[in-house]
Order: C-alpha cells, then sequence, then structure tokens
C-alpha cells in the first residue's frame, strides 16, 4: 500500500498574467503555474483548439482561450514552445511528451499547472467559488461519513463553505486519478477527509493505479480559500520503476 504525500511548498514571483498569486501556494516549487483572474484581449488559439470550441457560447469559448494561455506561459517556464492543446478521452487535455497538467476555471478565475513527468506522476487542481453548494448537490457527491465531517467542520469553522471545498477536492482527485488509470471515478469512490490546516487525504475505494510496483491507496491534496475561491490541488510525484 502506498500512501503518495506532496512536496514541499514555496512561495514564488507571480506570473506575468495579473494578480496570479493563488493556487501556486499549495503547489511543490517545480510545478509551473499560470493563472489569471481576467480573460486577456487577443488570446489565440490554434486550429485545432478552435475546432474544439466552434460552435461554443462566447463565454465558453473565453475561459477556454484564456486557461490555454494560461497553459501555454506555464509549458514556457519549462522551456517548451506554444503548443494546441487538445482534448483526449473524457475530455482530459493532451500534454505535450514529458509533461503532466492540469487545467482549471471557474467564475473569474483560471490556471494552468505542469510538471515534467521525470518529477510527477500526475497533477490535478480545481478551483471553485466560495460559496455552499446548490441544494441536493452535497447529497448527490458526498458519502454519509463526509457529510457527517462537513457538518462538524462547518460548526468548528463556519467561514469555510466546507460542502463546496468537498465538491473542489474530488474534481482535483480525479484529474489525478483519470491520467493514472484511463478509468472513470465516481464521486462515491474516494472518500475525502479534511485537516483545517489545509490539507486532505483521499482514500480511494476502489483499486488504485500501480505506481513502482505498488498500489496507490491515497492521494495527498492541499487547499487555500483565498479572494472569493477555493483551490484544491493534488501533487502525485514520480516514482522510480
Amino acid at each position: 500500500m502506498v500512501h503518495l504525500s506532496p512536496r514541499p511548498l514555496r512561495h514564488r514571483v507571480p506570473q506575468r498574467l495579473p494578480s496570479a498569486n493563488v493556487i501556486e501556494q499549495i503547489l511543490p516549487s517545480t510545478v509551473a503555474v499560470a493563472e489569471s483572474f481576467t480573460d486577456p484581449a487577443g488570446v489565440t488559439l490554434f486550429p485545432e483548439e478552435e475546432a474544439l470550441v466552434a460552435r461554443s457560447v462566447e463565454k465558453r469559448r473565453q475561459e477556454f482561450a484564456t486557461v490555454r494561455h494560461c497553459a501555454r506561459l506555464a509549458l514556457g517556464e519549462l522551456g517548451l514552445a506554444p503548443a494546441p492543446i487538445v482534448s483526449g478521452a473524457r475530455g482530459a487535455p493532451l500534454w505535450p511528451a514529458g509533461v503532466v497538467g492540469s487545467m482549471t476555471h471557474c467564475d473569474g478565475y483560471r490556471a494552468a499547472v505542469v510538471g515534467r513527468t521525470t518529477g510527477f506522476a500526475s497533477l490535478g487542481v480545481d478551483a471553485e467559488p466560495h460559496a455552499p453548494l446548490p441544494d441536493g448537490v452535497l447529497g448527490a457527491i458526498a458519502l454519509s461519513a463526509e457529510r457527517s465531517r462537513t457538518a462538524t467542520l462547518g460548526a468548528v469553522r463556519p467561514a469555510v463553505c466546507w460542502d463546496r471545498l468537498l465538491f473542489s477536492a474530488k474534481e482535483a482527485v480525479y484529474k489525478a486519478w483519470f491520467p493514472l488509470t484511463g478509468r472513470w471515478l465516481d464521486f462515491s469512490e474516494a472518500d475525502i477527509v479534511f485537516d483545517p490546516a489545509g490539507t486532505f487525504e483521499a482514500r480511494l475505494l476502489v483499486p488504485g493505479p500501480v505506481l513502482g510496483g505498488a498500489e496507490v491507496r491515497a492521494f495527498a491534496g492541499r487547499f487555500l480559500v483565498e479572494r472569493g475561491l477555493v483551490v484544491t490541488a493534488i501533487s502525485i510525484p514520480a516514482v522510480a520503476s
């Protein structure tokens, strides 16, 4: 059984996009990060990317373009030239060879993170508005034990929307899981346990990916509540085979 812990935190110089200083706080220093709180003018897409949003509404086109602009900035930190980032199975982004990454967007925020496969097996990030989930959503995405823990945390730290944070963590878990397995992971197949200090553990309730010859049974993650957002991140270190 393997429990993968994230690497040390770091504080980094802000990215070139305006006011970027959120999700990088919960990722290792060797992860390249770019984020934006606006949709900058003049962002262009590769033809392969344009085809993916040709029939989309303008809001979808903007968030799609900005998050890929972020991804290209992050890839540039790794010394890689701009390249199209298209979607593979279940919409997962297809990264250049030798790179793992993750993208996220919500109202007023877009971010992309990338790392070398020599350092990371997978990355998963998610951002959500810091507001309670709509009625009925928590019951649809949370295990009974998670609902109980969420209620307890809410009584102790009522300023945090723990239900929204739980949803975000489950999204980050899936984004880290899918590149390793190529399989769907239902909301009910990972049990999220939060530490109010800013970390969480995702206990996998189905057979996990095999890294370095051992099955992974849990992912370790970090979270942050800042600037009207909840952000979650999982960085799974590469394991020597």
